[in-house]
């Protein structure tokens, strides 16, 4: 059992940075010295109380860190190796993961209940046990998670960088290198640019798409888009976003990236596509429903979810590190903010005004 300092969150809005005992970790388990976690709005939802989660509980699923102990039988991790938390569990043995297929595991809802995915729990307090979060829990000090979850990245890239890659960076970059394959001069819109959305841009920058269109209701955050290769920007709370689209591209984009889960904006997403174009929707939290148009599918408009940018951890994670470091993916760029891990709190706090990208807990 090793002491570790935690940010426990025992309702919504009531978080206190706290002394928790961590069991060591089990065969097929690691235990990371966390030294970065960026802050999701994934996580900001449980924090007000806008998705449920089992109290007490530690958040944090984007975390990056070191290694410094190792369970029986973990074969591809060594105590010192820098590594980047995945922020979606998996088995590797259903039929899902045999097939490659990871981001869609078929056991991975076992952690919703605040577990690890062996169905326990590893952090309490005097005795009592508190909640894990996606099976990570990296607001802290440390954490336990399953080998497959830690995955090696090179020297050389900061952690506060490297932690988005945990899943917010690599869901928008995964959106358009996997759930979408966009080919270069493929027209694009990205709706939505907070951190999901600004990484979609990189990843569309990148893939060469043209023109590339960035849609929000913030100017600051369009600007800042601007910087990320964006072509044209459009704020919608003053535009009509659709009309605007067409009118940039004569028709429609091929690809809308639809980053909001608002009902609106997905209906938006659906009408800025030409016909045979296609929606990628990264929903998260939104309870609504929304309805979409007949005539998008007798034109052959197809609307895909992206779950984690269709992610294989172990071959894109390395990938899109190594392009960080080479220059090309400016990760640094995403970063609006770094805070230590009792302003988590804040940080929470800033998420509320929405101009901000991703602000990242920093332990080093």
């Amino acid at each position: 059992m090793t002491r570790i300092t935690a940010a426990v969150l025992e309702e919504p809005r009531e978080l206190s940075i706290e002394s928790l005992e961590l069991a060591g970790p089990k065969p097929g388990e690691v235990r990371v010295d966390v030294r970065a976690t960026g802050v999701c709005h994934t996580d900001h939802h449980r924090y007000v109380g806008a998705s449920e989660t089992p109290y007490p509980v530690v958040l944090g699923h984007e975390g990056a860190g070191i290694i410094d102990a190792v369970g029986e039988d973990v074969t591809s991790m060594s105590v010192g190796d820098r590594v980047v938390l995945w922020v979606l569990p998996f088995c590797r043995e259903c039929a899902f993961c045999e097939r490659g297929d990871p981001h869609l595991c078929a056991r991975r809802s076992a952690v919703k209940g605040g577990t690890l995915m062996d169905g326990t729990r590893r952090l309490s307090r005097d005795g009592e046990a508190v909640n894990h979060f996606y099976g990570q829990s990296s607001f802290a000090s440390h954490c336990v998670v399953a080998e497959q979850t830690a995955v090696r990245i090179p020297d050389g890239i900061p952690f506060p960088e490297a932690s988005l890659l945990g899943c917010g960076a690599t869901t928008g970059l995964g959106a358009v290198t996997n759930t979408a394959d966009v080919s270069p001069g493929d027209p694009v819109v990205v709706f939505g640019c907070g951190g999901v959305g600004a990484s979609a841009v990189l990843g569309a920058e990148l893939a060469g798409a043209d023109p590339l269109i960035a849609v929000d209701v913030v100017d600051e955050k369009l600007s800042f888009i601007e910087t990320l290769g964006a072509t044209h920007t459009v704020n919608s709370g003053e535009t009509d976003p659709v009309a605007a689209i067409r009118e940039i591209t004569g028709g429609g984009v091929a690809y809308a990236f639809e980053c909001t889960s608002h009902p609106a904006v997905v209906r938006q997403a659906v009408e800025a596509v030409r016909p045979g174009g296609t929606v990628v929707s990264t929903a998260t939290s939104s309870a609504d429903d929304f309805e979409i148009p007949p005539g998008a599918f007798t034109s052959g408009k197809r609307i895909v979810g992206n779950v984690g940018g269709s992610l294989h951890p172990s071959v894109d994670v390395p990938r899109f590190a190594r392009l960080a470091k080479s220059g090309r993916l400016p990760l640094e760029k995403l970063v609006s903010e770094t805070y230590s891990l009792d302003q988590l709190g804040a940080a929470f706090e800033a998420m509320d005004d929405g101009t901000g990208i991703r602000g990242v807990i920093t332990q080093e």
